[in-house]
């Protein structure tokens, strides 16, 4: 008959559970795979294949009761982790989503809506738009790979049960502030465009009240903000490019590698 003792079955634990819950909740709250249109049982199965593929390279892992505070401590420690790593990247994708929502507001496209299918939301159509020209980048240049080789990085440089510095949370966290205006500035030029637009037509109203200005102005505006969106996609690249390096250096500093 096998008999194991608590010793050996708080090592499997903590080789085995710990990295899991960690890789686990990366998956469940980064873009793409942690959204509605991935089953919560497909995630679950590919965190497990994932934890059971590094569980060779993975460093010794604290040995626990599995049942015991400290191991309960440690899991809310993996969670929180991962947590953060998705965190940031949905910061990165929101950058995108939201810059196409503003400049359909700004052109007149905001009435034009479509249920997004992984959050179950009504969006703008150009902010949708956006959303699906980024994943597929994202997952054209391979930046769900370089995410995993974080992740498997993260539990060398931050390891399980080392705890979380306070301080360095908090420098990473203040290096989130270019997320803010990102969104703006990635459109800036095309809203400066289309304000310059309404200007005109507005000193055109005023020149001859008796134009109907708003039966020309609003498809010309349109036509315009789509011919402006048609040419600042040969420039998405390097801008997603820009974005893409903050962000994965971004998610290496998080991890407390360099």
């Amino acid at each position: 008959m096998l008999e194991l003792s608590a010793a050996q079955i708080g090592g499997w634990v903590g080789q085995f559970m710990l990295p899991l819950f960690r890789i686990a909740a990366l998956l469940m709250s980064m873009p793409i795979i942690g959204t509605q249109l991935v089953p919560v049982r497909i995630r679950l199965y590919l965190a497990l294949a994932i934890t059971l593929a590094l569980m060779p390279a993975l460093p010794e892992m604290p040995v626990v009761d599995a049942l015991s505070l400290p191991a309960m401590l440690l899991i809310v420690e993996q969670i929180l982790i991962g947590v953060m790593f998705g965190f940031v990247l949905q910061l990165f994708f929101h950058v995108f989503i939201v810059s196409g929502q503003l400049l359909a507001m700004q052109m007149g496209l905001g009435f034009a809506s479509m249920v997004d299918p992984a959050n179950g939301i009504s969006v703008p159509v150009l902010g949708q738009f956006f959303n699906m020209l980024i994943i597929l980048l994202f997952l054209a240049v391979n930046g769900h790979l370089v995410v995993l080789e974080i992740l498997a990085e993260s539990f060398v440089t931050l390891p399980v049960g080392a705890g979380l510095s306070t301080n360095h949370y908090w420098e990473v966290a203040s290096k989130l502030g270019w997320v803010l205006g990102a969104g703006l500035l990635l459109v800036l030029p095309a809203i400066t465009a289309l304000l310059v637009i309404n200007l005109a037509f507005g000193l055109m109203t005023r020149a001859a009240p008796q134009l109907n200005i708003f039966s020309i102005g609003f498809p010309l505006t349109l036509v315009i903000g789509l011919v402006i969106v048609w040419v600042g996609m040969a420039d998405i690249l390097a801008q997603y490019q820009g974005f893409a390096s903050e962000t994965l250096q971004l998610l290496r500093e998080l991890a407390g590698s360099s």
